[in-house]
């Protein structure tokens, strides 16, 4: 049974609602155990990511998604559940979960006119291929809220990059059996659903 995980870091339900209309019927949990009992695991968020990590750590929920990353069954982050899959953020100069190599940062413009947070669609532009991104095309849309974005360490981690004014900034993550996304799959519309439908499918070799 597939699991999204619930760490009081919002939007759960939007997210079961969106894996419903592609088949995918995913529990809702806060427990350790039923995370690691999952066959697929869904860690979305919106929010500050201090807290969350925060959060994740007094409910044991950090040691559980990366134990179940280490089973090598397949993860999917979602937004701020991408950027805390890395080592650290800026926010708060907080240690992550680590399981991606790298770095959040805060965006710091020059031009005032280029907003913080990065909200609404965006384009996306495929760097490295992935089985995720089946019949996605680079120049498709997807929707962003967000403040921070990733800097994995190591290129090939590095799947998809959206540009936003000054700065490029990685958009889609992978590594192993973990794809990570800071675009909202939930509020993306037919291609976000259409990433969830080639979630339900994939199988990391």
């Amino acid at each position: 049974m597939p699991v999204i995980v619930d760490y009081d870091a919002g939007n759960v339900r939007s997210v079961q609602r969106a894996c419903q209309h592609v088949g995918m019927e995913a529990t809702i949990s806060q427990n350790p155990e039923e995370i690691l009992a999952a066959d697929r695991l869904i860690f979305p968020g919106v929010g500050s990511a201090v807290s969350a990590v925060d959060t994740l750590k007094s409910r044991g929920l950090d040691e559980a998604i990366r134990a179940f990353y280490e089973s090598g069954r397949p993860l999917l982050g979602i937004c701020l559940g991408l950027q805390i899959l890395l080592e650290h953020t800026e926010e708060g100069d907080k240690p992550c979960l680590g399981l991606v190599e790298g770095a959040c940062e805060r965006f710091n413009f020059k031009q005032s006119w280029l907003k913080v947070p990065h909200i609404g669609w965006n384009e996306l532009t495929i760097v490295n291929p992935h089985p995720m991104l089946k019949n996605i095309s680079s120049g498709d849309e997807f929707y962003f809220v967000h403040s921070y974005y990733a800097r994995p360490r190591h290129r090939e981690n590095i799947l998809g990059t959206t540009d936003y004014g000054e700065r490029v900034f990685c958009s889609v993550v992978g590594k192993d059996n973990l794809f990570a996304t800071q675009f909202h799959l939930e509020k993306s519309g037919k291609l976000g659903l259409r990433l969830l439908a080639n979630f339900v499918d994939w199988s990391p070799s």
